[in-house]
């Protein structure tokens, strides 16, 4: 549900209504909390690795809540905004052939890294829920054998979604 909101956004008229405040500075904001979800789900498999099981429930729900903030944020950042293009150098929605040639040797390597930055971030929202729920069911066993498939997912979303920032942030 979430990604079809998410892809719906994009494709939906602005509307004529202000923010009530400088929304160009959400992609930043969103940078910080992937960067600071990364560090909580660092921080979780280090707690889990030294059997401190507390420590590790309460960084993954920090990182739940840093998460959870992100979509929220990044809907209301595309709900009042275009889309920014990579390599739109002067910032009018089209990326002519001088443009294009001055990011051909980046452009594959970002098209890569944000496509698969999307899929694996529509992916992983249900595995960070059944993981959760599991862990708070106290099925370990179960909880286990989904985290190994939805830390390394979750941790690459992450941290792609600052990498995809750092490279697209000189065309906002």
């Amino acid at each position: 549900m979430i990604p079809v909101l998410v892809a719906i956004l994009f494709y939906l008229p602005r509307p004529n209504i202000e923010a009530g405040f400088n929304v160009q500075i959400l992609p930043l904001f969103h940078a910080v909390l992937n960067s600071a979800t990364a560090v909580m789900l660092l921080a979780s498999l280090y707690f889990i690795k030294r059997g401190q099981i507390k420590a590790h429930k309460v960084t993954n729900l920090i990182a739940v809540a840093l998460s959870s903030v992100f979509l929220l944020s990044y809907v209301t950042y595309h709900f009042f905004t275009e889309s920014t293009k990579y390599g739109d150098v002067n910032h009018d929605q089209v990326v002519d052939a001088a443009e294009k040639a001055a990011i051909s040797g980046s452009a594959g390597i970002y098209y890569f890294i944000l496509l698969t930055h999307i899929v694996l971030a529509a992916v992983i929202v249900p595995l960070v829920l059944f993981t959760l729920l599991r862990g708070f069911q106290s099925d370990f066993e179960r909880h286990k054998k989904i985290a190994r498939y939805t830390w390394p997912i979750w941790f690459y979303v992450a941290v792609t979604g600052v990498v995809v920032y750092v490279m697209i942030s000189p065309y906002y």
